[in-house]
């Protein structure tokens, strides 16, 4: 080859693999400064992909364990709460025992129903009054539905294996001490609907706006609820109107049977004694006409004026000690799966991390071992390039 000035080969070979080792030199100074193999798509952009992906399962994880946590808080509050239930239950059923032995006078009886009522309004305490953050546990409406359920997002995922429900419906208290509360219907009225004659089908009952009138002598009170526009069934009618504060506080609403047990209808009963006057949005379903009261007052709940009274009392008191024991029975078993998870969640999340890891951090001394190498290529390179710089210089012997 020609001795030749303007282009310098050798120069622009060095100066072009000098560039090149200086480019691979600045990634690995910023892979051991970053401690990340991926600082960009460029570097790797299937890796990228991948270790985005895991990252957000990793922290989902981290998320779905508090929330796993917090459920162990919220099945730990009820459970706290069905505890001191089952301590009065057991207590409420010693006093029947003991009101069962006619030994016990008027007054004795009359004692021993003064410290069961304080007992049942504790545990309508209880259910009213036992909640975690601002929610109700133990009055069967807990969760959004306000069916007694409520879930908790233990995965990281949106499908259903990443959700877990706990059912709280069977432990209402508010339920039980409504039921255990002593209370003498004095008649009312039924509503007999067309549904359920014959008793085929489910009953639908109209939505709509409800007026209950009780007159006693010459007082007369009022009461609305509006049920909105959704047919329903005899239950359900029941429940609502119960959970109304302004019905509830005059006038109490149950299910009539007829003799083969089927659902027959609703009787809405007055608690001052008043006779009961109804209209409903559907009056061709109503049969206004009222029912005569029963001339011995059936009692409900717990009674302890007799022997007899205070037998029934010890059965419903066992029923509701079942019930309950039922209850944190479920509990139990909810908080067990509440903790696995959280034990499942951290292998989970520990298993993800490092495959995360391996995708995404640099091997340090893998990297050095690199950059050790760009580093002396680049010293020779840029000696390599003044020596071809200095090449042509000959050149300058051949003027003189």
């Amino acid at each position: 080859m020609g001795m030749v000035v303007n282009t310098n080969i050798a120069a622009a070979n060095a100066y072009r693999n000098l560039s090149s080792t200086q480019t691979n030199l600045n990634k690995s100074l910023e892979k051991l400064s970053s401690g990340l193999r991926i600082n960009r798509a460029a570097d790797d952009a299937a890796g990228l992909a991948i270790s985005e992906g895991l990252r957000s399962q990793v922290n989902g994880l981290g998320v779905a364990a508090n929330n796993a946590q917090d459920g162990i808080n919220v099945v730990q509050t009820a459970e706290g709460g069905l505890n001191q239930t089952h301590a009065i239950l057991q207590r409420l059923r010693d006093l029947a025992v003991q009101a069962g032995n006619d030994s016990n006078n008027a007054d004795s009886r009359k004692a021993i129903a003064t410290e069961a009522t304080g007992l049942v309004d504790e545990l309508g305490r209880i259910g009213d009054g036992t909640n975690f953050n601002g929610i109700s546990l133990l009055n069967g409406k807990a969760g959004a539905s306000a069916n007694g359920q409520l879930s908790f997002q233990i995965g990281a995922g949106g499908d259903a294996s990443s959700q877990i429900t706990v059912d709280l419906s069977k432990a209402n208290v508010r339920g039980i001490a409504d039921s255990l509360k002593s209370s003498n219907p004095v008649g009312g009225q039924e509503f007999d609907f067309q549904a359920f004659d014959g008793g085929t089908g489910a009953p639908t009952i109209a939505g709509g706006t409800y007026t209950f009138t009780s007159t006693n002598g010459t007082a007369t009170s009022t009461v609305s609820v509006d049920t909105g526009s959704t047919a329903m069934t005899a239950d359900e009618l029941v429940t609502k109107l119960n959970s109304e504060a302004g019905f509830a506080g005059k006038f109490n609403a149950s299910i009539a049977k007829n003799t083969d047990g089927s659902t027959k209808g609703i009787i809405v009963t007055s608690k001052d004694g008043g006779t009961v006057g109804t209209t409903a949005p559907s009056a061709t379903d109503l049969n206004d006409a009222p029912l005569t009261p029963p001339a011995t007052p059936t009692v409900t709940g717990l009674d302890f004026s007799s022997a007899t009274g205070a037998k029934n009392a010890i059965n419903l008191l066992d029923e509701k000690i079942k019930d309950v024991s039922t209850a944190r029975a479920a509990l139990g078993a909810s908080q067990n799966r509440l903790e696995s998870a959280v034990q499942t969640i951290g292998v989970a999340k520990e298993n993800l991390t490092a495959s995360e890891s391996r995708i995404r951090d640099v091997d340090m001394a893998d990297e050095m071992s690199k950059y050790t190498r760009s580093n002396i290529l680049s010293q020779a390179g840029t000696a390599m390039l003044a020596q071809a710089n200095q090449s042509t210089q000959g050149v300058l012997s051949l003027l003189r």
